[in-house]
């Protein structure tokens, strides 16, 4: 007879222990020199009414647990043992507890005798050359096992961070010894959480977060950011060259004679936009439209913004006021969402801005609040791509009519 799944066997107690390997404990503790041991696990056990009603139920599982033991394989858990003397059956032993001497019974029961020698050479290593880091290596044991091929190149770059803070060259450029630029690639979040630790404060741009912006907090060269544009005037192409992606500070130095600037968010938007003169059109990015903030000479044009009619399409816009106050928008108004009714999508009611916009003109805030609160409809939404190319070019032949 089987016994009931409610009462422990070997392979319960194994697991009971394999949750404190998977969440670290037992090596952390191997860290902080601290020990876990004599380990006393959890023991669901029959009761003494079980006893009496399940009686060849209990002997079989007690002859399971006897010989998954100690006593029977040479390693693992100990059973502590209590009497009692039951009405029907007379005097009886049960397993009361069982508990794991020492850390070497609990490794071989799990098969991880290797791995933890491995950690704790790895580990010595480690505090060898940063003994700040015992706390994170106390909290992330198990990253450096799976780090173990790779440990040693990422002291070696942590090494060469500490002699070379900031050193404003490409991760390409870097000359740490059997490290390439794509094993720093692949960890970049591994070794800003290490970094952040070894280096000094003074050393970090705290401002810059994330596996994005790897290279600026710790001073590397990051590849640039490109801004693409068309130039709308035939006249005024660049060596015959209208459709070009520069990076931004390029772009802030352009002596380009326009009057007018269109930018637009979609990309066939901007591939699509008809002969303008003296204008030229920027492909925005969404909310990459900060990077305009640092192009100084467009404050000097006419900057007309053509985004989506939705919430984020006039977050966009708001926010592209904050460094060009004068923008107009373009296409984003109440008139053109109502005559394209039947091409209304529906925007991610996740993701839709909530907030408040303090950028927008009366007209535009109006529409806005409905999108926002849902007057016209549940999460309306109208991209550009959807407005019709003839109502699109009618929009912008009156904005030179206006100029």
């Amino acid at each position: 007879m089987n016994a009931p799944p409610s009462w422990s066997t070997p392979g319960a107690i194994r697991a009971q222990l394999q949750r404190l390997w998977d969440d670290g404990r037992l090596l952390a503790a191997r860290v902080r020199g601290e020990s876990l041991f004599p380990l006393e696990l959890r023991l669901r056990q029959p009761g003494v009414a079980q006893l009496g009603e399940q009686f060849d139920a209990v002997r079989s599982w007690i002859r399971a647990l006897e010989a998954g033991s100690k006593a029977a394989i040479g390693h693992g858990y100990d059973i502590a043992w209590r009497e009692i003397n039951h009405r029907q059956l007379g005097r009886n032993r049960l397993p009361d507890r069982v508990v794991l001497a020492t850390d070497a019974d609990a490794l071989r029961l799990l098969g991880r005798q290797a791995d933890a020698r491995r950690f704790d050479e790895l580990a010595a290593t480690t505090l060898d050359a940063f003994p700040q880091l015992a706390h994170w290596l106390a909290r992330r044991p198990l990253t450096v096992l799976e780090q173990a091929n790779g440990w040693q190149r990422i002291l070696a770059i942590l090494q060469w961070f500490v002699a070379h803070p900031r050193p404003q060259l490409y991760l390409r450029q870097l000359d740490i010894a059997g490290v390439d630029s794509k094993f720093i690639e692949t960890r970049k979040a591994l070794l800003a959480d290490l970094l952040d630790l070894v280096m000094p404060l003074e050393q970090v741009d705290a401002s810059a977060g994330g596996a994005r912006q790897f290279e600026a907090r710790y001073g590397l060269m990051a590849k640039p950011a490109l801004l693409r544009f068309r130039i709308l005037d035939p006249a005024l192409h660049i060596g015959g060259m209208s459709d070009l992606s520069v990076p931004v500070a390029q772009f802030a130095a352009l002596k380009l004679d326009v009057d007018r600037v269109f930018i637009t968010e979609n990309e066939i938007n901007g591939l699509a936009f008809p002969d303008v003169e003296r204008s030229m059109v920027i492909f925005g990015g969404g909310y990459g439209i900060d990077r305009l903030a640092q192009v100084d000479w467009l404050r000097r044009r006419d900057a007309i913004y053509w985004g989506d009619i939705d919430t984020h399409g006039f977050a966009i816009l708001d926010r592209l006021r904050a460094s060009l106050p004068g923008a107009r928008s373009l296409l984003m108004d109440a008139t053109t969402l109502h005559a394209h009714r039947l091409l209304w999508g529906a925007e991610d009611g996740d993701k839709r801005y909530a907030g408040q916009l303090t950028r927008l003109d009366a007209d535009e805030q109006a529409l806005f609040q409905m999108l926002r609160d849902d007057v016209l409809g549940e999460r309306i939404r109208m991209e550009q791509e959807r407005v019709g190319y003839s109502w699109v070019c009618d929009a912008i032949a009156r904005v030179k009519k206006d100029f």
